[in-house]
């Protein structure tokens, strides 16, 4: 019995992995971006005809409309199940694109692949992690869900390149077509693999044995309205916003930046930046189950800030090589990672797992006020000056800012350490070693 309930949380696991490998298109933006912009450079009929300063707009605006469906895609999470949200996104993402594939009209995208998709994937992405972390012990937190976020991110090794092969063949329309189709199929196949383990489920290798190790306090479940009340709260919102803007602001921009260098092979850059999106959550969960989360967190602020300074010649510079780009990009790709399997984790060590779904939800705004704010601003300053320096500064000074905001988070609880007899299980609390009745706390 204890087999296959681990067999089905690696299940639920590798589900939700290969659904957000569907969802994670939307770090190929750059690439359709590109070609939108192509489109309105040739003219003719049947052109985009959009302003060059909106031309990340519909990222912007799926950015910023993904991150608020979490919260109701959190509580639908919460309420029906994994199974019945992932579904809805599929379908959504999948009417997006193929509305998109239909037009060229300004509006029409913006509600196509911002509204609609940015909808459907925060359905798809709210009900990928939940389920997942829930089969498995608080040791395993960060690793689990590093390993299903970063399908998210390693989406576009295989979609950067596919997508250029489609747009140079079909045509972008076609291409949103195609894609559109096939992540409803995928998505919704997936989403039947999502479920929650049975009520009063405990994971095995949590009950493995007795532990003398310090063990954190129980954690309490709160409440939506609880969580907003913590300074803690506010402080990771803030935070998220900026760790998650300054990595959406290169990601929207990594192909036009690396045009220069690397003409029409810049999808590589894309690419590659994927693979060090994707090793930033394993990497970064891994790490936190054995440092903690917020030294890990102010590890990955700190080298993002140096990061984004460093980039500031290298976008300024006529002669910066291909390698060097890509080496850029690769390495805020990876940090930049980092902040989605580290606030999933941190969201489930203050505030627990039984609204996981909804409170998390309600952090991942950060993230899309972040991505909305910083991409946009970018692609104004872009329009304005001609170069990405000035977003770069700000940046480099906002990830110092939180960088030194993240040293005055409070340990979520106190520790405490197991009498020798005794194991702790993040379920029950103190308990005999010998799965004995709970330890009553003393008087």
């Amino acid at each position: 019995m204890t087999e296959a309930v681990k067999n089905k949380g690696w299940s639920v696991t590798m589900a939700g992995t290969g659904i957000n490998l569907a969802l994670g298109i939307l770090y190929t933006w750059s690439i359709f971006k590109g070609a939108i912009s192509k489109s309105i450079q040739t003219g003719g009929e049947g052109a985009f005809a959009w302003e060059l300063a909106k031309l990340n707009d519909p990222y912007a605006v799926c950015c910023i409309v993904f991150a608020f469906s979490m919260i109701l895609a959190g509580k639908c999470q919460d309420k029906l199940g994994p199974k019945v949200t992932a579904f809805i996104g599929g379908v959504l993402v999948g009417l997006g694109f193929i509305w998109i594939s239909q037009t060229t009209s300004y509006a029409a995208w913006v509600v196509g692949f911002g509204v609609l998709a940015g909808t459907g994937i925060g359905f798809g992405y709210s009900s990928a992690t939940p389920p997942a972390l829930k089969w498995f012990s608080s040791a395993k937190t960060g690793l689990i869900a590093g390993l299903v976020v970063s399908g998210f991110g390693l989406a576009s090794v295989y979609i950067a390149p596919l997508a250029k092969y489609l747009l140079g063949t079909v045509g972008l329309q076609t291409a949103m077509m195609y894609f559109g189709i096939a992540f409803t199929v995928v998505v919704c196949g997936l989403s039947m693999f999502l479920t929650n383990p049975p009520k009063g489920y405990v994971p095995a290798d949590t009950a493995a044995g007795k532990s003398n190790k310090p063990a954190p306090a129980p954690v309490k479940d709160a409440s939506p309205s609880e969580m907003l009340k913590s300074l803690n709260f506010w402080k990771l919102w803030f935070i998220y916003f900026i760790g998650a803007g300054a990595g959406l602001m290169v990601i929207g921009n990594v192909a036009g930046m690396a045009k220069q260098s690397m003409g029409d092979a810049a999808f590589v850059a894309v690419a590659i930046m994927a693979v060090g999106n994707a090793g930033g959550r394993i990497v970064a969960g891994i790490l936190s189950d054995k440092i903690g989360r917020s030294s890990t967190l102010i590890i990955m602020l700190l080298f993002q800030a140096i990061l984004m300074a460093a980039c500031i010649p290298a976008v300024s510079s006529a002669n910066t090589g291909a390698v060097a780009l890509v080496m850029l990009a690769t390495f805020i790709g990876f940090n930049y990672g980092t902040n989605l399997s580290l606030f999933p984790s941190l969201s489930k060590d203050y505030w627990g797992l039984k609204n996981l779904g909804i409170n998390y939800g309600i952090l991942f705004t950060a993230w899309g006020v972040g991505g909305f704010v910083m991409s946009r601003l970018s692609q104004m300053m872009m329009a304005t000056t001609g170069s990405f320096s000035s977003s770069f500064i700000i940046a480099a000074i906002l990830l110092s800012v939180a960088t030194v905001l993240t040293f005055t988070l409070k340990e979520r609880g106190a520790k405490v350490v197991a009498p020798e007899g005794i194991m702790y299980q993040a379920q029950l609390g103190a308990t005999m070693a010998d799965g004995g009745e709970k330890i009553k706390k003393d008087k």
